[in-house]
């Protein structure tokens, strides 16, 4: 498996307007969550499609992905039923902005990926960044899908 390297973190305020930024619509389910483990999650991801194996994990995780057809998705896809997610991913050249979307508007996170592990604890991060959230269990993907709402995901926060 590959490693993913990224840091993560919450954006309370954007600083540019992301009408002028290449957007992707996500849709993404979980066919498998080990607890404490390994997910296995079905993506589509504009118009190509995807299935991932991850690691848990934090700073650093195990990765594998394929690109699977339309069809192979379609035939899978029921199995993600009740653990789905939808948000828009925009495209910068350092970073990717999450905009959730559903029971989720109004989360707005940004990842940064890195080649090394070195790269992303000396990266000069943005002012406009929030809390980082990396290491934070229950705001990966796989555990949002417990939340009815962003509030709700705030006051566990304590915002």
């Amino acid at each position: 498996m590959a490693k993913e390297i990224e840091r993560k973190f919450l954006v309370n305020q954007l600083p540019f307007d992301l009408a002028t930024h290449p957007c992707i619509p996500i849709e993404q389910g979980y066919l498998a969550l080990e607890p404490g483990g390994h997910e296995v999650r079905l993506r589509r991801k504009g118009n190509l499609y995807f299935l991932t194996v991850k690691s848990q994990g934090g700073l650093v995780r195990e990765e594998f992905e394929v690109e699977v057809t339309s069809t192979q998705f379609e035939t899978l896809w029921p199995g993600t039923k009740g653990r789905r997610l939808e948000k828009d991913r925009y495209l910068f050249e350092e970073f990717e902005l999450d905009v959730y979307k559903g029971n989720l508007q109004g989360l707005l996170v940004a990842e940064i990926e890195f080649e090394n592990e070195e790269k992303a604890q000396t990266f000069p991060l943005p002012q406009w960044l929030g809390a980082e959230i990396t290491h934070i269990n229950f705001l990966k993907n796989r555990n949002l899908l417990q939340y009815k709402s962003w509030e709700a995901i705030q006051k566990e926060l304590g915002m």
